[in-house]
């Protein structure tokens, strides 16, 4: 028997962590971190329906927080084996993991300084240490080489297109020599990952996807589109309209990916004249990081828009340009005058050094928050896109005064009609899991695909298994 069990981004998108077992052996794919609303936020801390310890491997699909954030828990909670990731994912991963642990212990910290927390005391999920333990779990894998996790689970990755490193996982259940079945070809899956955008900055298009039984499929955009026309042109019409108001431009970024996208961005439209010369901070320690982390895996990058060395000179070696990497010079930024352009993280303001900007540039009319991206439900992002005339930050009440323009053509998740694109190629499988959408998204690309081309489609919930049926 071959079961499937979705234990992370079912009706949601966040918290990606998928149970194959086949054979006796137990595999997860992805083992990321639920975000967002508070009650999806809350399952990070609940007892799993499996125990980790009688897990074989984790393979993961790429270094964002809901992908991997959970794996330094699930360490601490029993499970001491391999976790698969290509070099550039398991390189990011330490920067990101740590960084996560760093900002935990920070908001404990500070949540019992001020008394806002309802624990007593309140506790991070997870802390260095436990990242430590989970860094040496991780085994470099290169793309497109077989590898066996676990059993008679193989797998191999092809590049997803969304972020350094990323990858779609091909999976093929293989029947040992000792079953009946033994000679028939094997029961392929296919686990999307997250799929990118088209001719985006930095990455390679996403490989066309290999013939399955079974795909799981994400959807954040499956019921949308992303804008179309140049980012470069929406990039400066955003920062034209706020240079007018007069005050500071407050990007929230990814560290990892989305920041070095701005930082080069920002620095084309100066060099060609299309908006004045400006002081950029980036204020993220991670981010500066993770941009040397860049420069190692060039090879993983599509060079024929940007050259990534011209890109790193102008990103980290111009006088406009201001490294913020201590908490004193984080603090300095909060005298900047505009105009300017702050550059600071989570992408989802949920955490870190954001909130405090936030803190210090929301009440004033002339500042521009400027939010990019998918923004998961119950986070400060997405509370700005429905305009919230409050920000809950550090328990007080902070009134949103600024304006707030929004940078969708910079999502790393390919739209609906990129979706469909990527696709297009691909045989119909049996059976297709919509996971990493929200629910009306998720459905909406389901029915698509059921109305359009006639596939079985499936949005599974949170907790569901299912039997796949061995190939014959």
């Amino acid at each position: 028997m071959v079961k499937l069990t979705f234990h992370g981004a079912a009706e949601t998108v966040t918290g990606s962590k998928y149970l194959l077992e086949a054979g006796g052996a137990r595999v997860l794919f992805d083992c990321g971190l639920f975000q967002g609303l508070k009650e999806l936020r809350l399952k990070n801390w609940q007892p799993l329906a499996f125990e980790p310890s009688s897990v074989d491997s984790v393979v993961l699909t790429h270094a964002h927080i809901d992908h991997i954030g959970f794996l330094p828990r699930f360490s601490r909670l029993g499970f001491a084996r391999a976790a698969y990731a290509t070099a550039a994912t398991a390189d990011l991963a330490e920067i990101i993991l740590l960084d996560a642990a760093k900002n935990q212990e920070d908001d404990a910290e500070y949540a019992n300084q001020k008394g806002f927390s309802k624990h007593k005391p309140a506790l991070p999920l997870f802390d260095e240490r436990d990242v430590r333990r989970a860094l040496k779990l991780l085994r470099p894998t290169a793309r497109n080489e077989w590898f066996n996790p676990a059993g008679p689970i193989w797998c191999r990755y092809h590049d997803a297109g969304h972020l350094l490193g990323s990858t779609m996982i091909e999976v093929e259940v293989r029947p040992s020599a000792d079953q009946p079945s033994a000679g028939a070809r094997p029961l392929r899956l296919l686990f999307s990952g997250d799929v990118g955008r088209y001719a985006a900055p930095l990455y390679h298009d996403p490989s066309p996807p290999p013939a399955c039984d079974y795909l799981v499929c994400e959807s954040t955009y499956g019921n949308r589109d992303h804008p179309s026309g140049s980012v470069l042109d929406q990039l400066a019409d955003v920062i034209r309209t706020a240079v007018a108001r007069g005050g500071v431009m407050l990007f929230a970024s990814f560290a990892v990916g989305r920041a070095q996208q701005l930082m080069y961005l920002v620095q084309v439209l100066i060099q060609r004249g299309r908006i004045g010369r400006m002081p950029i901070y980036l204020d993220s320690p991670m981010s500066v990081r993770a941009t040397a982390v860049y420069l190692t895996h060039a090879a993983d990058h599509d060079l024929s828009e940007l050259d990534l060395s011209a890109a790193a000179s102008h990103m980290l070696d111009t006088p406009n340009v201001h490294l913020a990497r201590t908490v004193d010079e984080s603090k300095r930024i909060n005298d900047v005058e505009g105009p300017a352009v702050i550059i600071s993280s989570s992408g989802m303001m949920t955490g870190g050094r954001i909130l405090h900007h936030l803190k210090r540039r929301l009440p004033e009319e002339r500042n521009t928050i400027v939010v990019g991206g998918f923004m998961a439900a119950g986070t400060r992002g997405r509370m700005l896109q429905e305009g919230a005339a409050w920000l809950r930050v550090h328990g007080r009440d902070v009134p949103v005064r600024s304006a707030v323009a929004e940078m969708s053509g910079l999502s790393g998740h390919a739209g609906r009609s990129e979706l469909l694109r990527w696709l297009e190629p691909l045989p119909p499988p049996r059976r297709v899991f919509l996971t990493h959408g929200e629910k009306e998204g998720a459905l909406a690309l389901a029915e698509q695909l059921r109305a359009g081309r006639g596939w079985n489609t499936c949005v599974p919930k949170l907790g569901e298994s299912f039997e796949l049926e061995h190939a014959t």
